[in-house]
């Protein structure tokens, strides 16, 4: 008999999801979907005391009727209009209507600055989508630049864009020629050409101070053309790097205090530790703060009272590192208060977070405003419907809540919804929400992913990811996901699966395959699909590992008759 083996000691369900009416009702009908050309412009760089060139963005329609746009910009400095339609110059569809943004920014000093246009349109689904607009008063090109490296071989880079290619020459003081400055990449809108300094530690070179310098020209914009002064210390200390290297909040003066986390990472030697992390405000007053917790920095800002606008503060971090201080830019950009927006493309599953959606599926919304209470975590099976405030609506009917907080909501699709397109709204104390659409399959199977590895627990409860425990041939392992859909017998939505037979199996069973066409497929029958006893929407895939397959890392996924999961790494000894 295949069996179920619930793995004592294996992830909690609810733990991973922090981590990470057969008709549509009839005001969705016939709706018309806004689809954007890019949601990114610049960086652009600008001479000060100058305007900028328009920039136009393309939005069309992917669904019937015709878009009215209306459009909100968050800065004085941005100006956006609508033009008149005409044919779309990527082929995105037979009509685009242009939405041109005009840059006032002869008022401002020199500098980086980023707003936004708001894109809406009362009826029509995903929307409104934002277009973030970033100028550089002054151009990219920066005055100098410190790079810290190891002496191990290893090298530090600084990344700026400009708007054309540029002339380079670089020569260097002594060490030999470490330093380098090169096209990094094809640049994400129009005539955006991402360029990375790098200093590189070379073989002989002691450690020491040194200087070089970097000749820049052929730039429209006059600032750009300059001498770069490039100085780069080659050190045996820890080396200091932030993870993210700046932090960006968009909140609503109603919102609860919302925190962002920042690792401290050691591209250097030794042991890194950190003293204090303290919080500054350039405008808006004392809304930020930071603090040092389990080796991470909190960073936490509070838009109580704040009237709507982009504001700007620094997290200074105190290290024992060669850079012993960093400096981590935050921005914060307070919204009108308004109902609940979820994102464009923003409901996913808990898997692998793409769009891979099925009936049962565990997945999350994000947006803003969703919630204006404390994060919350349901605690009780059956879920609830409502949580913190907020509901999640598919296709008009409530769903079963895990989790909600300002940005994100972490639901279960009904076993009920419809296979084809959904729509999906959130709904905070009665006021409802946008409409974004979904795309519902039978079966969307997902491993549930971390980096390249996925939730895979070998029979003592620990974990077969890299840096843990490798799976062991000839022994049972126990893979984790979401998205499989319908079972049999059928479990009811927001309950817990049963835990003694009949369990809810997966009919007929997918197959396990590890490896690839290029090292050579095996392909598992397993010992059993279907939902994890007592959870909510968690499947399990047991499958026995044969004792003639290579130790290393192989691929692994799971495939069935018209669907396929994604990939993850298994190592296995």
């Amino acid at each position: 008999m295949r069996e179920c083996q619930q793995q004592t000691g294996g992830p909690n369900w609810h733990v991973i999801i922090l981590l990470a009416t057969a008709i549509l009702p009839s005001s969705l009908l016939g709706a018309p979907k806004l689809r954007l050309q890019s949601t990114t412009v610049g960086p652009i760089s600008i001479s000060q005391g100058s305007n900028g060139p328009v920039q136009t963005v393309e939005a069309f329609n992917a669904g019937d009727g015709s878009l009215n746009l209306q459009l909100t910009g968050s800065a004085s400095w941005i100006n956006p209009s609508v033009g008149a339609a005409r044919g779309c110059s990527l082929g995105q569809a037979e009509r685009c209507l242009p939405i041109n943004i005009a840059l006032q920014t002869s008022g401002l000093a020199r500098g980086v600055y980023t707003g936004f246009v708001t894109v809406s349109d009362p009826n029509a689904l995903d929307a409104p989508q934002t277009i973030s607009v970033t100028v550089q008063i002054g151009g990219g090109v920066p005055d100098e630049v410190t790079l810290y490296v190891a002496p191990n071989g290893s090298a530090a880079h600084y990344r700026f864009a400009t708007n054309s290619n540029l002339s380079i020459q670089t020569s260097t003081q002594s060490g030999g020629p470490w330093l380098s400055l090169t096209v990094d990449g094809n640049g994400s809108f129009r005539f955006v050409v991402p360029y990375r300094i790098t200093g590189r530690h070379l073989e002989g070179m002691p450690e020491g101070d040194y200087r070089g310098t970097i000749a820049v020209g052929n730039s429209s914009v006059p600032a750009e053309n300059k001498t770069v002064n490039v100085r780069m210390l080659v050190t045996s200390r820890p080396i200091a790097a932030p993870s993210p290297q700046q932090l960006a909040f968009r909140l609503a003066p109603s919102a609860t205090p919302q925190t962002q986390l920042v690792r401290v990472l050691n591209s250097g030697f030794g042991t890194l530790s950190i003293s204090s992390a303290s919080a500054s405000t350039s405008t808006g007053g004392s809304w930020l703060s930071a603090s040092v917790s389990d080796g991470l920095i909190r960073v936490t800002a509070n838009p109580s009272g704040m009237n709507t606008g982009t504001y700007g503060g620094t997290v200074i971090v105190s290290t024992n590192a060669a850079n012993s201080e960093l400096r981590i830019p935050v921005t914060l950009d307070v919204v009108a208060p308004g109902p609940p927006l979820a994102a464009f493309n923003g409901a996913l599953n808990s898997g692998n977070f793409d769009t891979g959606l099925a009936p049962g599926s565990v997945a999350a919304v994000f947006g803003e405003q969703l919630s204006y209470e404390e994060a919350k975590q349901g605690t009780v099976i059956p879920l609830v419907r409502e949580l913190g405030g907020a509901r999640v609506l598919i296709n008009d009917v409530p769903a079963p809540v895990f989790f909600t907080s300002y940005n994100q909501i972490n639901f279960q699709i009904p076993y009920e919804t419809p296979l084809g397109e959904a729509v999906l709204r959130v709904e905070r104390g009665g006021q409802r929400g946008n409409g974004i659409a979904l795309q519902i399959s039978r079966r969307a199977p997902r491993i549930i992913q971390v980096g390249d590895n996925g939730v895979i627990v070998n029979p003592d409860g620990s974990l077969a990811i890299r840096g843990g425990t490798p799976a062991r041939r000839g022994q049972v392992i126990t893979i984790y996901c979401v998205g499989f859909g319908p079972t049999e017998p059928a479990v009811a939505t927001g309950e817990g699966a049963p835990a003694s037979e009949p369990l809810g199996r997966i009919d007929p069973e997918p197959r396990v395959i590890l490896g690839n066409a290029f090292t050579g497929a095996t392909v598992l029958d397993p010992l059993y699909v279907g939902l994890t006893p007592n959870l909510v929407g968690l499947y399990q895939v047991n499958v026995l590992l044969p004792e003639d397959l290579p130790a290393g890392e192989i691929q692994l996924l799971i495939e069935g008759d018209g669907y396929r999961s994604n990939s993850v790494l298994l190592p296995l000894q």
